[in-house]
């Protein structure tokens, strides 16, 4: 009897796991970044590459408007990131501090993903919620994995509250399981804590991150400057 009760259940599972997983990736999207946070619509520009020796953040600002521009201790940030895997990729974030050139200060990374490095929890986590840690995972600083990125650059009091939620997070989210809960509703949270919008979580990590980040900057966050805005303290 219980086999056959959970049959249905078991099937659901199996579609909706699937279900983000019908589209192929693309190559690699330009990495973007956001300056102004909390002064109203967002805007998202690519980072200028660290060749050039432009720092990330002033490339923004030049298409925020003046009173936008970010004061001196705007040089945190947080990144919503996904990268390429064997299988159809993870969604994570990273968040620390940039120097002037807009280059990662020993950044730290929080993400869902099963507690192993075995691909059984992963597998059987498709079927039922498995351990879980919410940290770093192999390949997640690496460019040559990232497949999308978006920067937002915070002050301090900003920062302070993010990685507060973030914490917060990282101590709710004992287990991982595809359908329900996975890595991108983990990312999603964090973007709901600062007032965003997101996508659904059944998507691929690529197209979960490049969606976030398009419903919530201009021209299609048109109406949505009444977000969330980040109170110092």
């Amino acid at each position: 009897m219980m086999l056959a009760g959970s049959r249905p259940y078991l099937i659901l599972l199996l579609v909706l796991a699937s279900a983000g997983c019908q589209s192929e990736d693309t190559s690699a999207k330009p990495p973007f970044v956001t300056v102004g946070y909390g002064l109203g619509q967002l805007s998202a520009v690519p980072m200028a590459p660290a060749a050039e020796g432009i720092a990330a953040e002033t490339a923004a600002a030049e298409l925020v408007a003046p009173e936008s521009t970010p004061k001196k201790d705007d040089q945190y940030f947080i990144e919503f990131r996904s990268r390429y895997a064997l299988s159809y990729g993870h969604s994570y974030v990273v968040f620390g501090r940039v120097n002037a050139a807009g280059e990662m200060i020993t950044p730290e990374v929080a993400g869902l993903h099963p507690k192993s490095k075995s691909a059984v929890p992963y597998v059987l986590g498709h079927l039922v919620p498995v351990p879980s840690e919410t940290g770093w995972s192999d390949g997640d600083l690496e460019e040559p994995y990232r497949s999308a990125s978006w920067r937002i650059m915070l002050n301090e009091a900003q920062y302070t509250k993010v990685v507060t939620d973030i914490r917060k997070l990282q101590a709710s989210s004992p287990v991982w399981q595809a359908s329900v809960y996975n890595c991108n509703a983990f990312a999603a949270d964090v973007a709901r804590s600062m007032g965003f919008k997101t996508p659904a979580i059944w998507l691929r990590p690529q197209q979960f991150m490049t969606e976030l980040r398009e419903m919530n900057t201009a021209p299609n966050a048109a109406g949505n400057a009444t977000r969330q805005v980040l109170a110092a303290g």
